[in-house]
C-alpha cells in the first residue's frame, strides 16, 4: 500500500486558496440541530438522571445543512436544496442558512412536512440526550418536482454536487437515479455518502463514502483486516458502479480505492492530539497515538464535504482525502456540530509535515 501524506503536502497547501469560490451544491436531507446549554451537579429524586439547569440555547445546520455549513467556511459558494416544514424550526433553519452566507432558494417549504430537528442538551461539556423530532416518509410528488426543478436550473453552474442521505424520506431511488442522470449529462461530478436502506440508488456517483461499518453491511461480512477491506472497495466500486469509494476506518485513517487503479491507498489517521481550546492553533500535544475526541457529531459530514470540495478545485482523491482526514481531525476536537476553516487546515497540515 501507497501513504501518499507526505508527498502530497506541498501541493495540498498550494490547493488551499483555490478552494475560495468554488460552487458546489447540496442537496440531502436538511437539519437544523438545536443545542440547550445548562450544568448539572445533582441527580433527579424522581429517576437517577442528571438534573440540568439550564443556560442557554444556540442553534446550527445540521444534516445535509451541516455539509453546507463546512463547505462555505473553507469559502465555496454553496447552493442547498431541500425540503422543510413551514414551521418555526424551518423558519430558525434558514436563518442560519443566511447566516452562513448560503444560498437558499433551492429550499422548498411544504405544509406536509416538519423540519427535522435533534435537540441535545449539554452539561459540563457532556451530551446527557438527544431528542428527535422527525418524519420519514417520502416528500409527495409535486414537492419533488418543484425541488429537482429548482436544482436543474442551476446545476450546469455548478462544480460539484453534495448528495446528502439521512434516510428522511427525500433521496428515494428514483428521485436519486434522475438526479444522477442530470449531474451525468452535464458533466457535473457527485459526491455521496449512501444509507444502508438504497443499494443501488447512486449508480454513477464520482466517489462514494462510506464507514467500515456501512461498507461490511454493503458487502455482507464484517471488515477486519486489509484483506478484508481490499476485497470490500473493490466490490463496493462494482456495486455503485461509481469512479471511486473511499472507506472512513477511524483510528486507523481511511483506504481509497479507485476504478482506475489496481491498488488502494490508505491515508493514516493523525498521530496527535488537540485540546479543545486550543484546535487550529500551532504547537499542539503529543505523546499519544490519536486524537483527543470530544465529540464526533458531524465528523461525516466534514470528510464528505471537504473531500468534494478538494476534488472540485482540481486535487487528485488521494490528496483530497488527505486534507479530508486532517479536516476530520480538528473537527473531532471540538464541542458539538462543527466544522473546518481554511485557517485550521493549514494549522493542521502543518503539524502532518513535522
Amino acid at each position: 500500500m501507497l501513504n501518499p501524506v507526505a508527498e502530497s503536502l506541498p501541493r495540498l497547501k498550494r490547493l488551499l486558496p483555490r478552494l475560495k469560490g468554488r460552487r458546489i451544491g447540496v442537496l440531502g436531507d436538511l437539519m437544523l440541530d438545536r443545542y440547550l446549554w445548562g450544568t448539572a451537579s445533582r441527580l433527579s429524586p424522581e429517576a437517577a438522571v442528571p438534573v440540568v439547569d439550564f443556560a442557554e440555547q444556540s442553534e446550527c445546520l445540521g444534516g445535509a445543512g451541516n455539509v453546507a455549513a463546512n463547505l462555505a467556511a473553507l469559502g465555496a459558494r454553496v447552493e442547498a436544496f431541500g425540503v422543510i416544514g413551514e414551521d418555526e424550526p424551518g423558519r430558525a433553519l434558514r436563518a442560519c442558512l443566511r447566516a452562513a452566507g448560503i444560498a437558499e432558494q433551492g429550499i422548498v417549504a411544504s405544509k406536509s412536512r416538519i423540519t427535522t430537528v435533534k435537540t441535545r442538551v449539554i452539561a459540563r461539556h457532556q451530551q446527557i440526550v438527544r431528542i428527535d423530532h422527525e418524519r420519514r416518509e417520502p416528500v409527495p410528488a409535486p414537492v419533488e418536482e418543484k425541488l429537482f426543478r429548482h436544482m436543474l436550473s442551476v446545476l450546469k453552474k455548478l462544480d460539484g454536487l453534495v448528495l446528502s442521505d439521512y434516510d428522511k424520506g427525500l433521496i428515494t431511488d428514483a428521485f436519486a437515479d434522475r438526479v444522477l442522470s442530470a449531474c451525468h449529462h452535464l458533466k457535473v461530478p457527485v459526491f455521496v455518502k449512501p444509507k444502508t436502506s438504497r443499494l443501488y440508488a447512486y449508480r454513477g456517483a464520482r466517489v462514494i463514502v462510506c464507514n467500515a461499518k456501512e461498507a461490511g453491511f454493503f458487502v455482507t461480512r464484517s471488515l477486519h483486516d486489509e484483506k478484508s477491506f481490499e476485497e470490500a472497495g473493490r466490490a463496493l466500486l462494482a456495486h455503485f458502479g461509481c469512479g471511486a469509494v473511499v472507506i472512513t476506518r477511524g483510528e486507523k485513517g481511511m483506504s481509497i480505492f479507485e476504478e482506475s487503479s489496481p491498488r488502494h491507498i490508505t491515508i493514516p489517521a493523525t498521530s496527535f492530539e488537540v485540546t479543545y481550546a486550543r484546535v487550529g492553533q500551532p504547537g499542539v500535544e503529543r505523546g499519544s497515538t490519536g486524537r483527543q475526541v470530544f465529540d464526533v457529531t458531524g465528523a461525516g459530514d466534514t470528510v464528505l464535504s471537504v473531500l468534494s470540495l478538494a476534488v472540485s478545485a482540481g486535487a487528485t482523491l488521494s490528496d483530497a482525502a488527505v486534507l479530508a482526514n486532517a479536516a476530520a481531525g480538528v473537527v473531532v476536537g471540538k464541542l458539538g456540530t462543527a466544522g473546518v476553516t481554511v485557517p485550521e487546515l493549514a494549522h493542521a497540515l502543518g503539524d502532518l509535515r513535522r
